[in-house]
């Protein structure tokens, strides 16, 4: 009880030259933000941009990511984050789909390639012996991009400028 306490009450932290109370973060406080997922998500957004650009009448409607366990990335971050980075570009609007890969391992001793319960142990399953040789689970891929094409019979957003 005492330690809970501890842990969950409020700090703050002096400074002694201008005498004001900042707040002290704790390791134990949930880190709010996306820092690796936002990066992500924004070069995502620029090889998306760019291959996108040799359509450029097409809107992108869809990009589909492959992403493995071993890759270190929060799906519901990396959705946040996407939003945040396709705000005001050509793909805002665009749907993000991620594929979330297992670990797969082969194993030399038995010959089998199998899919491992959890990242704490790369054992086997079928014959408990280590493995190290991971056949899927690191990928961060975009699988594909999938663009519509306006309607034939609306003008070029373009060429209604000029």
């Amino acid at each position: 009880m005492f330690l809970f306490y501890i842990l969950s009450r409020p700090a703050t932290v002096r400074t002694s030259a201008t005498s004001q109370s900042y707040p002290r973060r704790s390791i134990l406080q949930k880190e709010t933000r996306s820092v690796h997922e936002l990066s992500i998500a924004a070069s995502i957004v620029e090889s998306v941009t760019e291959s996108a650009a040799a359509y450029p009448r097409a809107r992108v409607k869809e990009v589909r990511l492959r992403v493995g366990a071993l890759a270190s990335i929060v799906e519901d971050s990396l959705q946040f984050c996407w939003g945040l980075a396709t705000e005001g570009s050509p793909l805002a609007g665009a749907a993000l789909v991620i594929h979330m890969l297992p670990v797969i391992v082969h194993c030399d001793a038995c010959g089998a390639e199998t899919e491992i319960a959890g990242v704490q142990s790369f054992r086997c399953p079928k014959c408990g012996e280590l493995t190290a040789d991971l056949r899927q689970g690191r990928e961060l891929e975009i699988e594909s991009i999938e663009l519509e094409e306006p309607d034939p019979a609306s003008p070029d957003p373009v060429e209604e400028r000029v």
